[in-house]
C-alpha cells in the first residue's frame, strides 16, 4: 500500500467517523422516542385493563385530544 492510498483511506475512515458522529444524537432520539412511546403504549393498557374495558386499541390519531396541525398559507 503507497501513500496515496493511505491517505485515501484516512481520509474515507475521518469522513465515515464524522458522519457517525453527526447522526449519533438522532440515532439516540429515537431510540428514546420509541421507548417513551412503548411506556404510553403500556400505560394505556393498564388503565384500560384496571377499568375492565379490556385491552382494546384504539387507532392512531383518535385520541380523545385532537391535535391541530398549524400549515402555512
Amino acid at each position: 500500500m503507497d501513500t496515496t492510498q493511505l491517505q485515501g483511506l484516512i481520509g474515507t475512515l475521518a469522513v465515515l467517523g464524522l458522519l457517525a458522529l453527526v447522526m449519533l444524537p438522532s440515532i439516540i432520539g429515537v431510540a428514546h422516542d420509541r421507548r417513551i412511546d412503548r411506556q404510553l403504549r403500556q400505560a394505556e393498557e393498564r388503565a384500560a385493563a384496571l377499568d375492565g374495558s379490556g385491552p382494546e386499541r384504539r387507532a392512531r390519531g383518535t385520541s380523545a385530544h385532537s391535535h391541530r396541525i398549524a400549515r402555512a398559507a
